[in-house]
């Protein structure tokens, strides 16, 4: 039973040594603790505004390198699409030239062509003629080897003749 009605001294001196333990605390102890305890609460606030700062710069910073790699896409693809636009460009240039090279060579083929063939003909033409000449002239010579057949053309020319 005496833990549950403790004794009028007891009391008293447990009051007592709280009360200069208390005062104690409050003169020496308590005010070191509260400037540490509010130290540390400034140190934790800053900590997290700079915190807060800083996650508003990197998101800020991160805005921004989307920018920065937008455009740096955006200047690529057109400098892609440049590319190929002259790329084309040169395709086309080089088709047409070749195209016209390769018409001109054709045209030069068939103008050659054309007067190899003239020069064929006529030495053809020349060709034949000489043989047509000679032909003539060995049937002539064939008709007229006799006398009595010299006379009979002579006399059938100056009829034709006469009659002109």
């Amino acid at each position: 039973m005496d833990l549950i009605l403790p004794d009028f001294g007891l009391l008293f001196w447990t009051a007592l040594v709280f009360c200069c333990l208390l005062f104690v605390l409050t003169k020496f102890i308590w005010k070191p603790i509260l400037s540490a305890v509010n130290a540390r609460e400034q140190k934790i606030t800053e900590a997290l505004e700079l915190a807060d700062k800083t996650r508003a710069e990197m998101q800020a910073l991160q805005a921004e390198n989307d920018k920065i790699l937008k455009e740096a896409r955006a200047e690529r693809d057109n400098i892609l699409k440049e590319a190929k636009e002259a790329g084309n460009t040169m395709i086309e240039a080089a088709k047409s030239k070749s195209k016209l090279e390769a018409d001109k060579i054709v045209e030069a083929a068939r103008l050659s062509i054309n007067s190899e063939k003239a020069a064929a003909m006529e030495e053809l033409k020349n060709h034949i003629a000489t043989l047509s000449l000679e032909i003539a002239e060995k049937v002539v010579r064939g008709e007229l080897a006799s006398d009595d057949k010299q006379k009979a053309l002579a006399d059938k020319f100056a009829n034709d003749i006469n009659l002109n």
